[in-house]
């Protein structure tokens, strides 16, 4: 298995996810890795962490999640693993809940979150995104 952290998908592949057909609340299985700095494309904030720039972003995808009625269900440290060999660990797991594949479009594309993005941006070095639904495979 081949695993790539990416930072933006390309756009045959969101176009791909965003044509899937609605089948109602799905969670969002974020796996993040963090660059060692922030890279802010202005060099602000230099000073801080991936990790730093990322929760500035995270707190601000919180509200808009909840604002569509979702919610973020977990969010914390990778710190081992216990099954299976990667080359790399991820830093962080991120739960997020949504009430729809349309909800999470009207999200991805709206003004506010583009108003954020730069905070993913500077502090992510890829992840994978893993499309979830309640009750599958069993």
């Amino acid at each position: 298995m081949r695993v790539e952290n990416e930072v933006m998908p390309d756009m045959a592949r969101a176009m791909a996810f965003f044509g899937d057909p609605e089948d109602g609340p799905f969670v969002m299985v974020n796996l993040l890795k963090f660059k060692p700095r922030a890279e802010y494309a202005d060099g602000a904030d230099s000073h801080l962490t991936g990790a730093q720039a990322y929760a500035r972003y995270g707190e601000e995808v919180r509200k808009l999640v909840e604002g569509l009625g979702g919610q973020i269900r977990y969010s914390g440290a990778v710190t081992g693993l216990l099954l299976g060999e990667v080359e790399e660990l991820w830093d962080a797991v991120a739960l997020a809940e949504y009430p729809s594949l349309a909800a999470f479009r009207e999200m991805a594309m709206s003004p506010a979150m583009h108003a954020i993005e730069h905070h993913r941006k500077a502090g992510l070095a890829g992840q994978l995104n893993i499309r979830t639904r309640p009750g599958a495979g069993s």
